[in-house]
Order: C-alpha cells, then structure tokens, then sequence
C-alpha cells in the first residue's frame, strides 16, 4: 500500500482522532469516576482527604428498596411523559401555523419564539414567579376578575398537583420555541408539488399530513422527540426554582432534584452517583426504540 493511498484511508481517522481525545477526557473521566462512587459510601469525610470504602451493592440496594426513589422514579416519568406530549403538539401546530400565514406574523411569531428561548432560566422563573404570586400574581387577580372567586391569594405550589401544572407550564413554554423552530425547518424540505398532487386528487389536510408531511419529517422528528425526552426527564432548575420559593421538595421531587438532595444537600454522593447511574440506563431504555429508528433511516 502505497504512502499516498493509506493517508487517503486513514486520513479522515487521523483528523477524527484530537476530537475523540478531548471527548473522551471530558466525558469519559466523569463517567468512570461516577462508576466508581456508585460502589463506594463517599460522604463529606472523603471530600476532605479520608478513603471512601467500598460497598459492592449496597448503595444500589438500598436505593432500590427505598419507596420515596419509586416514587420519585413515577412522578419523574409521569412528568416527562407530560411536557413531551404537550411540547411535541404545540410545537408541531406552530410549526404547521407558519407555513400557512405572511410574512409579518411568520417574523413576529419567530420572534418572539426566540426571544422565550433565548431568556435565562433564572430570569424567565422570576417572570413566572411574579405572574403566579399568591398575592400579586396577573394569574390570581385574572381568575378572579373571570369569576373564579376561589382563586383569590390561591396557592399555586402547596398542592402537588398545581406544583407540577405549573413547572409543566413552565417548561413547555421554554421547550416549545427548539421543537417549532426544528419542525419548521424540517417542512421547508417537503415538496410543494407534492402537497398539491395531493391536494388536486382529493386529499384533505389530514391526508397530506399523513402521506406527504410526516414521511419527509419524520428523521426530524425522532430527533426532537428524542432529545426532548432526555431533556424532560433530567429537568432540574425549574423544579429546583419552584421548590425553594413554595414547593414541598419531599412531596414535589424529580429525579434531578432528588439527585442534588443526596449528593449536596445530605452529602451522600455514593448514593446520588447510584442513581445518577439509574436515571442513564433508564434514559437508554426510554431511548433505544427512538436511536434504532434513526439507525435504520440511516442506511
């Protein structure tokens, strides 16, 4: 094999090869190191220099008999279920919606989309805070205004239920701008010749969608599926946010609050790695179906 030939083969692995390196450093250190604490009872004492023993299982075990991570497992997957649904569909309307109006409510619509996107999480949860205050809240004093006398100085957070409608509403609002603006982009691939075939032969809108619409995108959308399900399954700073301005954390807990209370708040990080190690493989079980379809589209 000549020189010239091997470096047209292996060049591409060649320049492939720093990426991997500092992909590996970056993310596969943390990993191995969470690996390790998952078997080990690492607490504060080790933090400050002292060996963290080895426990085999133990922190597996324990966390496995304990009611409240069962819980916590169900409300997390109830959750995620949830804002999943309703971002995918409200993300898939308003991406259908600009396709079908001009140019000025087009640009004012993704405006404003990008603007909800690109606002920090801590200062669109301050908004959002205002707009649900007991007190003061546009929410409370609207409801009243309409009638609903009930829900005057009501308590948005005390009650599980209100608690999670709404983080629910929270996080649609922010998730919603990635799945429209991926959707959208995805259309612009569709055939318009197509579309009309269709249209000229009888099909009605649904039709379209069905037979012309959603085979074009459907490789977009088991990505923004499946990104929006590891996204909402490990939501942290929205219930974190709600938790310390009203929330029960013991009755309102997910999964990534509940990792922070065991590794920072009880300083059992062999525990939390445990179950940092359960929420991955349940994000790959959750996840296979979705990454198989992509792999068969592929080829």
């Amino acid at each position: 094999m000549s020189t010239q030939t091997a470096a047209r083969r292996f060049g591409p692995y060649a320049l492939l090869v720093p990426s991997l390196v500092i992909l590996g450093v970056a993310m596969g250190y943390p990993l191995v190191r969470q690996v390790a604490m998952s078997f080990q009872e690492y607490g504060r004492a080790q933090q400050f220099g002292q060996p963290a023993p080895f426990v085999g299982l133990e922190n597996y075990t324990e966390l496995f008999t304990n009611r409240q991570m069962w819980g916590v497992v169900g409300r997390s997957l109830a959750f995620c279920a949830v804002n999943v649904i309703v971002t995918m569909l409200i993300g898939i309307a308003l991406a259908l919606l600009l396709r079908h109006v001009s140019r000025g409510p087009r640009l004012t619509l993704q405006i404003a989309m990008l603007l909800a996107w690109a606002m920090p999480v801590i200062a669109a949860m301050t908004s959002w805070q205002w707009l649900f205050d007991t007190r003061y809240g546009v929410i409370n004093w609207t409801l009243v205004r309409l009638g609903f006398e009930s829900f005057d100085g009501h308590n948005w957070l005390t009650s599980p239920l209100s608690f999670y409608f709404v983080a629910t509403v929270i996080v649609v609002w922010m998730s919603v701008p990635f799945v429209m603006f991926t959707i959208y982009a995805g259309l612009t691939q569709v055939s318009e010749d197509a579309l009309e075939a269709g249209e000229l032969d009888g099909a009605n809108a649904w039709q379209r969608f069905r037979h012309i619409i959603y085979p074009t995108i459907r490789p977009v959308l088991t990505i923004t599926l499946l990104l929006q399900v590891v996204w909402d399954l490990r939501v942290f700073a929205q219930i974190y946010y709600l938790q310390g301005v009203g929330g029960t954390p013991s009755k309102t807990h997910l999964l990534g609050t509940y990792i922070y209370t065991l590794g920072i708040g009880q300083s059992d990080y062999g525990m939390a790695s445990a179950l940092a190690m359960f929420v991955l493989v349940l994000t790959l079980v959750l996840t296979a179906g979705y990454v198989r379809a992509l792999l068969k589209e592929s080829r």
